[in-house]
């Protein structure tokens, strides 16, 4: 965490990682693929995307958006990158400095799913958020039916706490959200 002129902020200039597994900053190079991304399917299914998602708007989001969520205190987001090649986006949203909280949120792109990918770079930026940033508590929060990310909270040291009703939305409406939960005692 440093200071600036509007309160706390992430430390932008960081790149995670651990053997092939890095988050690093997105940058316009991979418009492209968060365009790819965020038209999967699957994706879609879990996450209340805009539909159709193409590659300028996620070059918008990129340049404008992403560097928004980190200078506002509210988050920060990376690219998930193994072995070099771009797998998805993982980001901290929500943040709460003074209650020193934030939540997780991913997507894995579908030929890198299965992998444990989103389960490894959650424990690496909520390790980070806590260790670095000086975060108490993350939290990441999943449609009941998306067994996927689920599995990828528990892999990452989070444990399931209870079920918030009509929680979310996603494209097919309202839906109940699964807790988890990773607290500085947890590390």
């Amino acid at each position: 965490m440093i200071a600036s002129s509007t309160g706390p902020v992430f430390v932008d200039d960081v790149i995670m990682g651990t053997g092939s597994l890095r988050l690093r900053a997105l940058d316009e190079a991979d418009a492209e693929a968060v365009a790819e991304g965020c038209a999967d399917a699957e994706t879609l299914r879990w996450l209340p995307l805009p539909t159709p998602y193409p590659r300028d708007l996620a070059a918008e989001w990129i340049r404008d958006d992403v560097p928004l969520q980190r200078t506002s205190g509210r988050g920060i987001v990376r690219a998930i990158e193994y072995d070099g090649a771009f797998c998805g986006v993982i980001d901290l949203k929500k943040t709460n400095w003074r209650a020193l909280t934030t939540e997780i949120g991913f997507w894995v792109m579908p030929a890198a799913r299965g992998q444990g990918l989103a389960g490894r770079a959650s424990r690496l930026l909520s390790d980070w958020a806590m260790e670095m940033a000086g975060i108490e508590r993350v939290e990441i929060r999943s449609a009941t039916g998306n067994f996927g990310s689920q599995r990828s909270a528990v892999a990452a040291g989070f444990t399931q706490e209870g079920v918030l009703r009509s929680a979310g939305i996603v494209h097919g409406g309202r839906v109940d959200l699964v807790v988890f939960g990773r607290t500085r005692d947890d590390v």
